[in-house]
């Protein structure tokens, strides 16, 4: 059986800090931010909220739209590096608070990428029978590890989770190719030091510019289709630049591509279901659309999907 979307749902968090807002910390501008980011605004967990909290509001969202309780999961996956403790992981902590006592759980750690890598891992259990309904979170509170007064990373990061549930859909439907990649090398340009993100920029950019027009195609051409053959594409929403790289790569207009980076900024696991969930909801994803979801991250790691949308 083929697995595929759903349903799906997301929640940010209402305190919106603008690029003006930063300007008062750092030394940085509007400007700046916008032409080497795209990025205008970023949503920020007030303290008492945690991972948890996003992660819950999400899931709660993606049962409703599904039309399922929390009864029929199976499976529980959460893609976040920044969990409210190192354990119990925030995956049983959502089972718990949904009711899901019949549902494993486990978190993955794959950073921008972890929603790609739950993708695919529920596909395994779905397709092969073991289980039929799985809830995927990708969710982050990166403000909690941003150093506020490095103006190289603080401009770029927000807080917010999307959820998708996946189940059998119909010959055709759901995911039909993927790509997963890790290059450990490069683990030393995006890391955690100590309380903070740090970050080569340089590199991450000249990896991220070829590896995400490069999976975006390659998930394309696995099923016998064409570039032109896909209707809206799900970039991992870190910077516009690179997001545009693999918009042009692929060929598409840009009213086919989410660009959520402009409101949300990079949001890391919850980028893509937010943006899925977003253009699922907005109608820009069509019944039998071909959707790419593709997203790059530290680790180094990297992901892509081709789906049909539909059940």
């Amino acid at each position: 059986m083929n697995a595929g979307v759903l349903g799906t749902g997301h929640y940010v968090p209402d305190k919106v800090v603008t690029n003006a807002d930063l300007e008062k910390i750092v030394d940085t501008s509007d400007e700046w931010i916008r032409t080497r980011t795209g990025i205008e605004e970023r949503r920020i967990a007030e303290d008492d909220m945690d991972t948890s909290d996003m992660a819950y509001l999400a899931a709660v969202r993606a049962l409703e739209d599904a039309n399922l309780t929390a009864q029929d999961l199976d499976l529980i996956l959460v893609a976040t590096v920044t969990p409210d403790t190192p354990f119990p992981s925030v995956s049983c902590m959502i089972q718990e608070r949904l009711g899901a006592k019949q549902a494993a759980a486990m978190d993955l750690s794959a950073a921008c990428s972890g929603f790609m890598y739950g993708m695919i891992t529920a596909q395994q259990f779905i397709e092969n029978g073991a289980y039929k309904h799985i809830l995927i979170i990708g969710v982050e509170k990166l403000s909690k590890i941003t150093d506020w007064s490095d103006r190289n990373t603080c401009v770029l990061f927000g807080d917010g989770a999307g959820a998708a549930i996946l189940g059998p859909v119909k010959e055709g439907k759901g995911i039909l190719s993927f790509e997963l990649g890790a290059d450990g090398g490069g683990g030393s340009h995006l890391y955690q030091e100590k309380d903070y993100i740090s970050m080569n920029g340089r590199e991450v950019f000249k990896f991220a510019v070829r590896q995400m027009p490069e999976s975006s195609v390659n998930v394309v051409e696995k099923i016998g289709l064409n570039k032109e053959d896909v209707d809206y594409l799900i970039p991992h929403q870190a910077n516009i630049r690179i997001m545009e790289a693999a918009r042009e790569r692929l060929g598409i207009s840009e009213e086919k591509m989410a660009t959520s980076v402009r409101r949300y900024g990079n949001t890391s696991a919850a980028s893509i279901p937010i943006a899925l969930s977003e253009g699922a909801k907005s109608g820009k994803i069509k019944e039998n659309d071909l959707v790419v979801l593709v997203g790059f991250g530290g680790g180094l790691t990297w992901g892509a999907v081709a789906l049909r949308w539909g059940v």
